[in-house]
């Protein structure tokens, strides 16, 4: 989910999540005090007491809260993986300007470092919607049986379960509050098989290249060992540091998704731990329905997966990338020239070869960075000429920067050493003392890192709008869109245009089916800078962060008047969708629900805007849907 376009509203050092969640004991009746947010789940709780006992997680400080002879069993049951998690910024709570928080912040503008540490996320919060907090205990398995064994406690004692592996989560899905963390981090496993068959699937599908990886690998070690080293090519993220799991459970986009579709189209097999802590292996021969919820349905509520099993493919023989900026000297010609970019992207993108980015600027600017495979670089600059011929034509108005297509080995793309040499500055290296070599990542995603959110939404375009009858409606829009807010279109996350064999795999997935028609889907976000509420000198700019939502919510709304059944992606939606069951997966959601009563019947897998959350209060603690459910017994 990392950008390659962003905007930065506001400055600040890295910031990272909330250490100082409040841990209130409650009497057995008492409604949870959760703020507006929960206010609903209040009322409910009061009405239905008299008719019988609601479903209720406990926190700590609650008598139902597990004793301390229940965690050492529990950390027994896990070999010792079992902790209690502590923040590193608890230092910046008692003294912000102490050189010990300075140091603290700096080592926060590592991704590596995040990720490496259970309590901090890689999005820090959301304005109004969410701050990152870190859970009360966390279970670092190191095998399924430590998830199951983490599963059956959970359910057993009625805890908050969160499940974090990159901890990318727009919507912060990786973590909460009182709550009880199982961490992949250490299951990374990368294995390639030459010629795969799924278990139980043997005389019914043909063997498959593949790569099984464990759920808490990142994509940069998995290109590393798939491509550079092996020589093949599987589908992933463009984010080197986003986790392998969570991607591929939420559909997954990467530069080359218009030739080969969606991450989730690639999995062949996954191994997961259900609600029930039985650990199974599913795929399109043994639990089918649960194998197609987890492509696309969305990471954290259906179970725990610990290993994915996914097609790997042919490397292409190069890859490329073209960047541009393209000004223009009023919005007369901001609006030729978006409409000639249209004209040409309809007739030369729209195919396999293409990915990634064009911005649609409010200062009139149209900032290009795509990239592309399969061609060499003459062929592609000559696809590019007729544009750029365009623009040098002083009678538009426009002024372009230089072209620059570059192309290298599709093996070397995501080769460190090669990179360091040749491409000196295109990746950062994890810095710390016996860190891995492989930690790199795209130095332009360096400003992710605790990265505070303000607004962020996603519209997939139909490919019906580049119709030479639709295209000026399509200019104008964009143009009046980005009057509001920058608008980028990422045309790898729309499949129009890509082969059968990638749209036949994703029309197989839990995915919004908008997607195999969409041309590109457009964001409109402000990532600012790094905030953290309770930080002194770090604290979120609320008025301007709320000025900013307003703007994105109101050029969202001009861009979807085009689009009048809008699909969006659920890991870049907005925290505030309403319609979110409709808008993230169409005629799907009814198939997830099911396929969630089944294997989640009640409801241990909770986060925001998941399957099956609307049963639940906003923080995940209490059902509201009126079930009066005891959780089922251990299976030990």
């Amino acid at each position: 989910m990392c950008a390659f376009d962003r905007r930065t509203l506001l400055k600040g050092a890295l910031a990272a999540p909330w250490f100082g969640a409040s841990w209130r004991a409650l009497a057995q009746k008492q409604t949870l005090a959760q703020g507006a947010a929960n206010a609903q789940a209040d009322k409910t709780m009061e009405v239905s007491e008299a008719a019988g006992p609601t479903l209720r997680r406990v926190r700590p400080g609650d008598p139902a809260w597990p004793s301390t002879d229940a965690w050492q069993q529990l950390n027994v049951a896990v070999n010792g993986r079992l902790s209690v998690v502590r923040s590193p910024l608890a230092v910046c709570a008692e003294a912000p300007a102490s050189e010990a928080c300075a140091d603290e912040f700096k080592r926060l503008k590592n991704p590596f470092y995040i990720g490496d540490t259970p309590a901090l996320t890689q999005t820090c919060g959301w304005l109004d919607a969410w701050t990152s907090a870190p859970s009360a205990y966390v279970v670092a398995a190191g095998e399924a049986q430590d998830i199951a064994s983490a599963v059956d406690f959970a359910r057993r004692h009625r805890l908050r379960l969160v499940v974090k592996g990159g901890g990318h989560s727009y919507q912060g899905t990786s973590n909460a509050a009182d709550s009880l963390m199982v961490w992949t981090h250490a299951m990374r496993g990368i294995t390639s098989h030459d010629a795969f068959v799924p278990d139980g699937c043997a005389g019914r599908v043909k063997p498959e290249t593949a790569v099984t990886i464990g759920a808490g690998a990142l994509w940069g070690h998995v290109y590393a060992a798939v491509s550079a080293q092996s020589g093949r090519y599987v589908q992933g993220g463009g984010c080197l540091t986003v986790g392998v799991a969570g991607l591929v459970q939420s559909g997954g986009f990467g530069s080359f998704s218009k030739r080969f579709g969606s991450a989730a189209a690639g999995l062949l097999q996954a191994e997961i731990v259900t609600a029930d802590g039985e650990v199974r292996t599913v795929n399109a021969c043994t639990h089918p329905e649960l194998f197609w919820a987890l492509k696309g349905g969305g990471g954290g509520s259906f179970g725990v997966v610990t290993q994915l099993t996914l097609r790997t493919h042919e490397l292409p023989d190069q890859v490329g990338v073209v960047n541009a900026t393209v000004k223009a000297s009023s919005e007369t010609a901001f609006r030729a020239l978006v409409g000639e970019f249209i004209a040409f992207s309809a007739a030369s993108l729209i195919n396999p070869h293409w990915g990634e980015t064009v911005a649609f600027r409010s200062d009139n600017t149209l900032r290009i960075s795509m990239v592309f495979q399969g061609l060499d670089r003459d062929t592609a600059t000559r696809v590019w000429q007729p544009f750029f011929d365009w623009v040098a034509n002083g009678d538009h108005g426009c002024t372009t920067t230089p072209p620059q297509v570059l192309t290298a080995s599709a093996r070397h793309f995501w080769d460190p050493a090669f990179l360091a040499q040749h491409v000196p500055g295109a990746l950062t290296v994890d810095d710390r003392p016996g860190a891995d070599p492989g930690n790199v990542f795209w130095t332009d995603n360096l400003v992710d890192a605790g990265q505070y959110l303000y607004g962020y939404t996603s519209t997939w375009l139909p490919a019906s709008l580049l119709a030479p009858v639709r295209r000026g409606d399509l200019a104008d829009t964009l143009v009046q869109t980005s009057r509001r807010w920058s608008v980028t279109l990422h045309f790898n996350k729309g499949l129009a245009g890509a082969p059968a064999d990638a749209l036949n795999a994703t029309r197989q997935t839990a995915t919004h089916p908008a997607v195999l028609d969409a041309f590109a889907l457009a964001i409109i976000a402000d990532l600012g800078a790094p905030a953290f509420p309770g930080i002194a000198g770090h604290e979120p700019d609320v008025r301007n962060g709320r000025r900013s939502a307003t703007s994105i919510a109101q050029a969202t709304q001009i861009l979807r008047t085009i689009v009048p059944d809008p699909g969006t992606y659920l890991s870049e939606s907005d925290f505030f969708e309403s319609d979110w069951q409709r808008a993230y997966w169409g005629k799907h959601h009814a198939r997830l629900a099911a396929v969630k009563r089944q294997y989640d019947p009640d409801g241990l897998f909770f986060v925001h805007h998941g399957v099956g959350s609307e049963a639940w209060s906003a923080d995940g603690m209490t059902r509201v849907d009126g079930a009066r459910t005891e959780p089922t017994s251990s299976r030990v």
